[in-house]
């Protein structure tokens, strides 16, 4: 993995890499918002670590160096937190609810929670230590249902996936996994999904070399253009975008 800082002669300015350990279900619009961040920074390049918040966690605890984690959840946040990771508190950038995610035209006429009890529906669902998981057991436990999902995945993508490739005849994803698939599959609206919706935190890591970079990026997640992006994504905003 490349070095923080590297010195440039003349008026270059120096290279440096802003590591970015984010929830999955970041991916498409922390990949814009850096994007546009690498162009207001010359010689700045994001680097991404996108997985499941608890792998992440993990990771982090274990030592991966990173300036800058984005949880889908506090719970997660909270673990890094608790072990003395963070160099401050973390701050509360967007929520998202779940959806029921099914391939285009619906084939199994799926239309609530309730029908993916239905005999022989094929449904994943993300594993309980991770946000997306988490979220799941509320709803469920909000509609008094119990679901037998043929696999638990470790991340909201891998559900995504296994509905996108027809592995599955349906998953529970976030709203922002089913604006992100562009068609790939329908998203069902359930009244239950208020029941659970996630708060993402974000905060500058301890060990960065680069504190000042890290809060920027952080300022360009809070900033009306950051919001739009994350609106668009299918996220709710937790700042007013003017």
């Amino acid at each position: 993995m490349a070095a923080g800082t590297t010195g440039c002669s003349g008026d270059e300015p120096d290279a440096k890499v802003l590591r970015v350990y984010a929830a999955a279900s970041l991916k498409q619009a922390f990949t814009e918002i850096g994007a546009t961040f690498e162009e207001k920074n010359p010689g700045v390049t994001v680097e991404f670590n996108f997985a499941g918040s608890s792998d992440l966690a993990t990771q982090l605890k274990q030592g991966a160096p990173a300036d800058v984690f984005a949880s889908a959840d506090p719970a997660n946040m909270k673990k890094v937190a608790d072990d003395g990771l963070l160099a401050g508190g973390s701050t509360v950038f967007a929520s998202n609810i779940l959806q029921i995610a099914v391939p285009p035209r619906n084939p199994r006429k799926i239309n609530s929670l309730a029908d993916l009890t239905g005999s022989g529906i094929k449904v994943v669902v993300c594993a309980p230590q991770v946000p997306c998981g988490s979220a799941t057991l509320k709803v469920l436990r909000a509609a008094s249902l119990t679901l037998k999902p043929v696999s638990e995945e470790s991340s909201v993508t891998d559900v995504l996936n296994k509905v996108v490739t027809g592995e599955a005849d349906a998953g529970l994803v976030y709203h922002s996994d089913v604006r992100g698939a562009a068609g790939k599959v329908e998203g069902i609206d359930f009244e239950q999904s208020t029941a659970a919706r996630n708060k993402y935190p974000i905060a500058v890591l301890r060990a960065s070399e680069q504190s000042d970079l890290a809060k920027a990026f952080i300022g360009a997640v809070a900033a009306p253009k950051g919001q739009s992006v994350l609106g668009h994504a299918g996220f709710q905003q937790a700042f007013r975008v003017e």
